[in-house]
């Protein structure tokens, strides 16, 4: 599959639908709301829905490297519309890549027709971190699977086209399967909505699956612990990038701020140590967008490449993926911090978006694996194996 390029007008188009719909009041963005679909449905209307969606199955296939450069942009505006938007990556790379010719036609060719959504359903109460641990069962009934089980955290869910479900094999415990849902599949049942403390346009929900039966032949093909591990490489990437434009949000309001900022007989734009602190801000936000860029560039490569399915099977876990999420998670959490110190004893108040800004970007280091789960991966998977090392 050959990435297409984002056109310069479509990349306008995307900057100017973060200033129509996303740079007002941000509390109403940050209101534990209905989903704000008239939101999507505008952005729908710029072409770029589902941006990454093989041009086989009618989408305009443009790669991650530019989805970094999309992605950063919806997130200067808002991180949860963001988030909103690319997440479906997940559950679609598995689909691309892992489903039959027949599920990519039914399924992804109405996403990229309509500009619709999906969902990945995995973690579980006592299976957040260590997936091996799922309790969801998969029981073979003819030529139907039957999904039992409780799903704790799955955004886009009550209003995705199709779900990818993680469930263990009633037949074999050490055999997991991915298994796509259809959306209105009997024995779906949205438990709730969480209530999240940041990006809170996005929706995540618990789900519970009873007695779910769809055709066996929407089982995507391997392991399904493997499979979402590969989907992840995607979507870990773009949460990464969403940490460089909440980052260049925070630098910006700091400017506006600093000029009018009364300091010393001067303006706080004024002082020397606004200035080297601004200085050190800008180092790292580049460092994150580079960071990001290669990690995508190395995804391309592969998704491009002969037989990206078995390359994919082979590698899993992409390091630069897991360093990407990790370096942003951390880098976007200084900036952040040491921002809102910045704003003075505003910078601790809802009177200014540097509080919701703070808040945002919390979720880079903890969604689709903690820092400690992904230090951990990176020192399992790229340090110990080395077998040249003394």
């Amino acid at each position: 599959m050959e990435t297409q390029q984002l056109r310069p007008e479509e990349a306008k188009a995307v900057r100017q639908y973060v200033k129509d719909e996303l740079s007002g009041d941000h509390a109403v963005l940050d209101a534990l709301t209905d989903k704000p679909v008239e939101l999507y449905e505008r952005f729908r209307a710029t072409g770029l829905a589902n941006w990454w969606l093989a041009p086989e199955v009618g989408g305009r296939g443009i790669g991650l490297e530019d989805s970094v450069g999309i992605v950063d942009d919806l997130a200067y505006g808002d991180a949860g519309v963001a988030f909103t938007l690319f997440i479906s990556i997940l559950g679609t790379s598995m689909v691309q890549l892992y489903g039959s010719p027949e599920l990519r036609r039914d399924y992804l060719a109405p996403m990229a027709a309509n500009g619709t959504f999906c969902a990945t359903l995995g973690s579980e109460r006592e299976a957040g971190s260590e997936l091996g641990r799922i309790e969801t069962v998969a029981v073979r009934d003819g030529a139907d699977l039957v999904l039992t089980g409780e799903k704790f955290f799955s955004t886009n869910t009550d209003f995705a086209d199709f779900l990818v479900v993680l469930a263990r094999s009633a037949e074999d415990p050490e055999d997991f399967l991915a298994v796509l849902v259809p959306a209105g599949t009997a024995g779906v049942e949205v438990i709730k909505r969480w209530d999240v403390i940041g990006v809170r346009s996005s929706h995540t929900y618990q789900v519970r699956l009873s007695g779910v039966r769809v055709p066996a032949t929407n089982r995507l093909a391997g392991s399904g612990l493997r499979l979402l591990e590969i989907g992840l490489n995607a979507s870990r990437i773009l949460i990464a990038a969403t940490a460089i434009g909440i980052s260049r949000r925070i630098r910006d309001h700091l400017m506006t701020y600093a000029k009018h900022k009364p300091l010393r007989g001067a303006t706080l734009l004024d002082s020397p140590v606004f200035a080297q602190t601004l200085g050190q801000m800008e180092m790292q936000i580049e460092v994150m967008r580079s960071h990001c860029l290669r990690a995508a560039r190395e995804y391309d490569r592969i998704m491009t490449g002969p037989d990206p399915a078995t390359v994919f099977g082979k590698h899993g876990t992409l390091k630069n993926a897991l360093t990407a999420k990790l370096f942003c998670g951390q880098a976007g959490w200084d900036i952040a911090s040491v921002g809102s110190q910045l704003f003075g004893g505003l910078g601790y108040t809802n009177e200014l978006p540097i509080a919701k800004l703070l808040r945002d970007i919390r979720y880079v280091s903890i969604v689709e694996g903690g820092e400690e789960v992904l230090r951990d991966l990176v020192f399992g998977r790229y340090v110990i194996p080395v077998p040249r090392r003394a």
